[in-house]
């Protein structure tokens, strides 16, 4: 969860022997950003401009985006004319990924709802674990800068550090919690989703989020029920999945652990803060992968969202472990059954556009 620079253009230069215009970032080589404009972005005269700009001076709270953008945010907070405000001070860079064998993808997630107690027992027997005490979190780039986001967690066994237990053995050996919930499904969720609100037995909520990972790699119990042909391809969402578990529940333990992902929590005083650490906001907020998008990244995307089209104007304010590649975003929708569903459904192709400030672009 580290930011990419602290400002961004100086660190930027041009590849003359491209075959298409490119900008490389020196840090991440891999990111590859054609210049582009305003004119040429979809529906871009159709934006909500002043929705927009509530968003990014939101997250102009956050220190890494003060850092991104330095005066910008001041100005943000006084301008009158928030469509004018983006046009005279940021340049779009389409974002492209030369190795990619298919288009971006546009996915969504939403603030689950499950309900607890503060202790074991009757239904309330599955754990939301913090993070245990031996997960030892190693920064790469202490020894190789060139790995700046890259982290290794495992277990140290005598002078080694071996991988870190995977999801099937965490629940077996058992975890110290922060409070028990009442369905084993609803918590694998959660840990996709990444932060929740758990409904109290005395009817009050405790929020909690994302507080570390296991550091085994995320993988799809939904590519996992198509191989075994449970379920088919293109009717794969989070309900059809959900169905299947609970009708099936001799099935759930194997399911759940063909992904040996594993995510500890921590508990929080307000609900959806993302990687960033500020409040989300539904439909402005991305989640994306920080090794090639940094956080605090104003950016636009056009996609579709619940068979409508979506281009405007967003944030990159959390990560995510599924969230992999330049061209990839995960797209807050809020609280409740509705953004449960849509995000349940939300598989769409992304086209992405990084915003940088005009100062200093030749």
């Amino acid at each position: 969860m580290k930011y990419l620079l602290l400002f961004l253009l100086p660190f930027f230069f041009f590849l003359g022997c491209s075959k298409r215009p490119t900008i490389v970032s020196k840090e991440l080589p891999k990111t590859y950003l054609k210049k582009s404009s305003f004119e040429k972005l979809p529906y871009w005269h159709q934006e909500n401009y002043n929705e927009a700009l509530k968003a990014f001076v939101k997250s102009c709270q956050s220190a890494k985006t003060k850092k991104m953008y330095l005066s910008l945010c001041k100005e943000a907070k006084t301008t009158k004319n928030a469509k004018k405000f983006f046009m005279k001070n940021f340049v779009p860079y389409a974002v492209y990924d030369e190795d990619a064998k298919d288009s971006g993808k546009l996915t969504g997630y939403y603030e689950a709802q499950l309900y607890g107690s503060l202790r074991k027992g009757g239904k309330y027997q599955y754990p939301i674990c913090k993070t245990p005490n031996d997960l030892i979190v190693v920064q790469l780039n202490s020894i190789y800068p060139e790995l700046k986001n890259m982290r290794l967690r495992g277990l140290q066994k005598g002078n080694t550090i071996v991988p870190y237990y995977t999801r099937e053995k965490i629940e077996k050996q058992g975890c110290e919690a922060l409070c028990f919930v009442d369905s084993k499904i609803d918590l694998f969720f959660l840990e996709v989703q990444g932060s929740g609100r758990i409904k109290l037995e005395n009817g009050k909520n405790i929020y909690v989020g994302y507080a570390n990972q296991n550091g085994h790699q995320y993988r799809s119990i939904g590519k996992y029920m198509v191989q075994k042909g449970l379920l088919k391809k293109e009717e794969v969402s989070l309900e059809s999945i959900e169905n299947y578990l609970k009708q099936h529940p001799q099935e759930v333990d194997v399911i759940l652990h063909q992904n040996p992902s594993k995510i500890f929590f921590r508990k929080k005083t307000t609900s959806s803060t993302g990687s960033l650490g500020i409040t989300l906001t539904p439909k402005r907020s991305v989640a994306v992968d920080p090794k090639y998008i940094p956080l605090g990244t104003l950016l636009f995307i056009n996609s579709e969202v619940d068979n409508k089209n979506f281009a405007h104007l967003v944030v990159a304010q959390d990560t995510g472990g599924a969230i992999k590649g330049p061209i990839r975003a995960d797209l807050f929708l809020g609280y409740g059954k509705k953004a449960r569903k849509i995000a349940g459904e939300l598989s769409s192709d992304l086209e992405m556009w990084v915003l940088l400030p005009k100062k200093g672009v030749k």
